[in-house]
């Protein structure tokens, strides 16, 4: 029986490419492609798959806030985190989240299809590259400051990257199915919480937390 995927990225060439890979494989089958983390979590969840594998930068709604809704709407489907970023904070986060396994872009499809299957088994893969790199990272910044994913809720963060990515108060509010007045109060309480006064400084710090894509 094969293994049922999704694929979640914002690069459609990607996305193509990695689909075909998995074609070749005899016990993997593509069932879904994503563009962004909230149209991911609804495919997850019409189509429940065996696996998902989460690029982390995506616009709308990132990787980790995807992953960590998947993982409490559709607790039967692994995600596998698959990112250009190597860095403490993600792995961890993706991991908090919810993901079973976390691999960088640049490793060869071999390795991703190991991660997959090892994950179906129940089992939880880290690729070899990422070790060094986190452990490297906690050598180095053993004290990490809060960051993001601790220091605002969960609807605070998904409002801070639809505002960072230049979505106005009603765009956000429809986006989300509750109301502006509601909106603001959320921005409002996010700038208490960052001691941040403008929006400008508030994309600066969703881009540098990783709510958001760099490349918009």
């Amino acid at each position: 029986m094969s293994i049922r995927i999704i694929l979640a990225d914002d690069h459609t060439i990607l996305r193509h490419g990695l689909s075909k890979s998995f074609q070749q494989e005899d016990d993997f089958k593509v069932i879904g492609q994503a563009k962004d983390g909230r149209s991911t979590v609804e495919l997850a969840r019409e189509l429940l798959p065996d696996v998902v594998v989460m690029d982390i930068a995506m616009p709308d709604l990132n990787g980790v806030e995807a992953t960590r809704q998947i993982n409490m709407e559709c607790p039967d489907v692994s995600v596998v985190g698959l990112s250009m970023h190597s860095s403490n904070k993600y792995v961890r986060e993706m991991f908090r989240a919810g993901a079973k396994g976390y691999l960088l872009k640049d490793c060869p499809f071999e390795e991703l299809a190991q991660a997959v299957r090892t994950v179906v088994d129940g089992k939880t893969y880290v690729s070899p590259s990422v070790s060094q790199a986190v452990i490297e990272d906690y050598v180095s910044k053993p004290a990490d400051r809060k960051s993001a994913f601790n220091v605002l809720s969960q609807r605070e963060r998904e409002v801070l990257q639809l505002l960072a990515e230049g979505k106005s108060t009603k765009q956000v509010a429809r986006r989300l199915h509750i109301s502006p007045k509601t909106v603001e109060a959320h921005r409002l309480r996010v700038m208490h919480k960052l001691e941040i006064d403008n929006l400008a400084l508030l994309t600066k710090y969703a881009l540098q937390e990783g709510l958001t894509p760099h490349e918009l």
